[in-house]
């Protein structure tokens, strides 16, 4: 890859799933990746796993604990990623939980970390991350949704209400930015991930074990990223749902 198609890219939620296979396949594409999350053990074995074929590429990928919930965390995340490699061009959103559950089940705490990573956590990127791409005049942001920002179903109502809200903070950041600035919203499926592992009313469980039965892999999310990256600068793909062709 040459350096004027290089990227410093900089991943939410990268110790597993789609964030995994975001930063893995961003490094082997030959960009320079910095892949964030809380559990560094996770991180860094992907980096393990992917150094070598991004360098053969002429990218890199560096692990770096990340709590998206805290704002001094996240803008730390950002500054110091532009600090060692001079400037930050696309910040993929990913950080994500999903443990869904009905209303009258009244998991409350479940409900509030999922405001605090769904949106609270792609809040904070957008704060720490707007004023470097305004500054240097441009920069990506990329949004992971999901399809249950289009669609609610039984146990889904808190989670597809994050992901409405992420979706439509990402559409209004679009509509604000000025066109240096590029904002795309990722909408997956049923991706195979450890989201549904967390779980923990039993009917939510059960239904997701057949909902996840046609399940597509990350890395399907990944090259929808992957695509939106490589588009000219004059080219802003505003919005990818993702899903596995079996779901309706």
């Amino acid at each position: 890859m040459s350096g004027s198609t290089r990227k410093v890219v900089l991943v939410t939620g990268a110790s597993s799933g789609i964030g995994e296979a975001i930063a893995a396949r961003l490094a082997r594409e030959g960009h320079q990746v910095v892949a964030g999350a809380r559990r560094t053990d996770r991180l860094e074995h992907l980096v393990g796993n992917t150094r070598a074929d991004a360098a053969a590429a002429g990218g890199g990928i560096e692990a770096v604990r990340l709590d998206v919930t805290d704002r001094a965390d996240v803008a730390a995340f950002v500054e110091d990623a532009r600090d060692r490699h001079g400037r930050v061009d696309v910040l993929v959103n990913n950080a994500g939980v999903m443990p869904l559950s009905r209303l009258d089940s009244l998991l409350v705490e479940e409900w509030d970390r999922m405001i605090d990573v769904n949106v609270r956590g792609l809040l904070h990127g957008i704060a720490a991350a707007l004023p470097v791409f305004a500054a240097q005049g441009g920069g990506h942001f990329v949004t992971t949704a999901s399809i249950g920002a289009h669609q609610v179903v039984p146990t889904s109502a808190v989670y597809s209400g994050s992901k409405y809200a992420a979706w439509a903070i990402t559409e209004g950041l679009r509509q604000e930015c000025d066109p240096s600035i590029r904002v795309t919203t990722i909408s997956p499926g049923v991706v195979t991930s450890e989201l549904a592992d967390t779980i923990t009313e039993p009917g939510a469980a059960e239904a997701m074990r057949t909902y996840r039965a046609h399940a597509i892999d990350p890395d399907a999310v990944a090259r929808a990223v992957a695509f939106a990256l490589a588009q000219p600068t004059d080219v802003d793909v505003n919005e990818i749902v993702v899903r596995p062709a079996r779901q309706r």
